[in-house]
């Protein structure tokens, strides 16, 4: 007379249990990564290597159980990447377009995008090269292909036709210049390589050419990468104005104040919805220790103040 309510009760509390099962697992998971515990993959745009490699190591090793890889590309796979959902956090040198805004809100996706620092796209000539110094007029001539021999700039300079060369043709420094100078395309004795260190090796055994490449690789006087390139090349100094030319080379100081023309903006993106290893590393590179880093490195952080110094020559 009581078995059909037991059996009920029963059916009842096997389906509890199994519910509270279920979300005792799902709730595990759910806290098993957080914003300094887990594994997850990271893009960020070449030009950035040293300085994300900085980053990564200092929290991994101030967080054990922490595990960040990155993956290293063009800005443009960076952002495919992202857009993908194959990496929680995207590294680059500009915010979200429309496209990429209209996509994120089609999936009701909140990004979060943080500024980390302040960067430049650096120009760079053989040792050998009589010439490395230019405005900003005549690097714009060049890149729109309006000058394309050593000869044009000056007369005395015999080391031939110039050769443009580029890290990647998706790279953030790329579309700074057509952006920079609103051109479509490259003139035809523009090329692209395969990342920033391939631009310096290419600088060093050819006279002619003039490389483009992030600040960040040779921005670091302590870092031994930094240094050996900087034995390889010349760094180029640039004049916003032509009449009263005063060429400035990228270095930390005229990057903050904005004297250097070609300064540029670091972000990092993240699609990340909760609070788990990508959201604890972006408040990492974004705090104390990480912008500690970025000036440590010859950026500009966003965040720590630049002390700049008047040096009497």
């Amino acid at each position: 007379m009581h078995m059909k309510p037991i059996r009920t009760y029963t059916k009842l509390f096997s389906s509890l249990l199994l519910i509270f099962m279920l979300s005792a697992c799902i709730g595990h998971q759910s806290t098993d990564e957080t914003t300094t515990r887990g594994k997850i993959k990271i893009s960020a745009d070449e030009a950035f290597r040293l300085i994300m490699d900085s980053q990564i190591h200092t929290f991994i090793n101030s967080y054990i159980h922490s595990d960040i890889i990155p993956l290293y590309v063009s800005e443009g796979e960076a952002m495919d990447l992202l857009l993908q959902d194959s990496v929680r956090l995207a590294i680059v040198s500009r915010a979200l377009n429309k496209q990429e805004e209209a996509y994120f809100e089609e999936r009701k996706i909140i990004p979060r995008i943080t500024k980390i620092a302040t960067d430049g796209v650096a120009f760079i000539v053989n040792t050998q090269n009589i010439d490395s110094n230019f405005t900003v007029a005549q690097i714009e001539s060049i890149f729109k292909g309006e000058m394309n021999a050593w000869e044009q700039l000056n007369a005395a300079n015999k080391a031939g036709k110039i050769s443009l060369v580029f890290d990647h043709n998706r790279s953030g420094t790329a579309r700074f210049i057509r952006e920079t100078f609103k051109i479509d395309s490259f003139p035809e004795f523009c090329y692209a390589v395969n990342n920033n260190a391939e631009v310096i090796n290419y600088v060093e055994a050819n006279p002619y050419a003039i490389g483009v490449v992030g600040v960040n690789w040779i921005s670091d006087t302590d870092d031994s990468v930094s240094i050996d390139f900087l034995k390889k090349i010349k760094v180029v100094g640039i004049a916003a104005n032509s009449e009263n030319p005063e060429y400035l080379k990228p270095f930390q100081g005229y990057l903050a104040n904005g004297e250097y023309p070609f300064t540029r903006d670091v972000f990092i993106i993240s699609r990340e919805s909760f609070a788990g290893l990508g959201t604890g590393f972006a408040s990492f590179v974004a705090g104390d220790k990480g912008q500690r880093i970025i000036l440590k490195s010859g950026l500009v952080p966003a965040t720590a103040p630049v002390r700049l110094v008047k040096v009497r020559e």
